[in-house]
């Protein structure tokens, strides 16, 4: 097992072995937050709060070597040993601090204290009071004026990459990787796709505005990053017209869209070269962020 389960196995048996999924993941939100230095997990905002989508990978693992039960829930399998997990100390700790909060009680105290992971939740309305939901709608990112993003995912966790979507109030998400698969958990088209909708955000793929992977070997300084965009600007580029006025009119439809690939620098990822494209077609008047 590695760090993250060994995580979830550990505060699972600090509760009792035995939990509701909404109450582990505010369980698992808290003890992140409040008895870890380095957060194991990051959370987005989702349907009862704070979510991660990792803890869940991590989930389906443990079920595999028979560490969990495959419910539902979060169960341990009967006769599993948590002996010599790590941060032992610290899950009685948050046992002891929250587990008199169950149900409707827990994740008040959550949406109270971290109302940005409620900004979607299907409970808040219905559980709190007046002043609070007004704290929660003010955690909201406000809907702003028409952008253009691009995004990279090097370096990021999904909830990670998630959170910046959100909070930059993007509304559709283009994925400009020629082939949109990726060992990184999380960002092969189906599941990234999946994850965004779920989010409210929608996806679309346009690999004609990608560069193919055998371009892409030996690429080691940013000199050697520059030719190969410097070629895909005068050739991919140009030859796919249709492409960017299509990517062109998904941002007129949708406002605040950003185009993704793999690097997290954009100057060693194509996208800033298609974002250029963008800026220079006629009558563009609009802002473009890398985040």
């Amino acid at each position: 097992m590695n760090y993250r389960q060994k995580t979830l196995i550990g505060l699972l048996s600090a509760f009792g072995g035995h939990l509701l999924s909404t109450d582990f993941q505010k369980y698992l939100f808290l003890f992140t937050r409040e008895f870890q230095q380095e957060p194991s997990f990051e959370f987005v905002p989702y349907r009862f709060g704070s979510f991660s989508f990792q803890s869940y990978a991590d989930k389906r693992r443990l079920v595999e070597i028979g560490a969990l039960a495959d419910t539902d829930d979060w169960q341990l399998q009967e006769g599993f040993s948590t002996e010599g997990l790590v941060d032992g100390a610290a899950f009685d700790r948050c046992y002891a601090k929250y587990s008199h909060l169950k149900g409707t009680k827990l994740l008040q105290d959550v949406y109270r204290r971290y109302p940005y992971y409620a900004i979607n939740s299907e409970r808040a309305a219905k559980i709190m009071n007046n002043q609070e939901v007004s704290a929660i709608t003010a955690a909201r990112p406000a809907a702003a004026a028409a952008c253009f993003f691009t995004i990279g995912y090097e370096g990021s966790s999904l909830e990670g990459y998630l959170n910046r979507l959100i909070k930059n109030s993007v509304k559709t998400l283009v994925d400009v990787r020629r082939n949109p698969l990726s060992r990184k958990y999380g960002f092969s088209k189906k599941a990234l796709s999946d994850t965004v909708k779920k989010l409210g955000i929608g996806y679309v793929h346009i690999p004609e505005l990608g560069i193919a992977s055998d371009r892409r070997q030996e690429l080691n300084t940013q000199a050697d990053y520059d030719r190969l965009f410097n070629s895909y600007e005068k050739e991919e580029l140009k030859q796919n017209g249709k492409a960017l006025q299509d990517l062109f009119d998904i941002f007129l439809k949708n406002k605040r869209i950003a185009i993704t690939c793999f690097e997290a620098d954009v100057c060693m990822c194509h996208r800033g070269r298609v974002a250029k494209a963008m800026s220079a077609l006629p009558g563009w008047k609009h802002d473009i962020h890398h985040i």
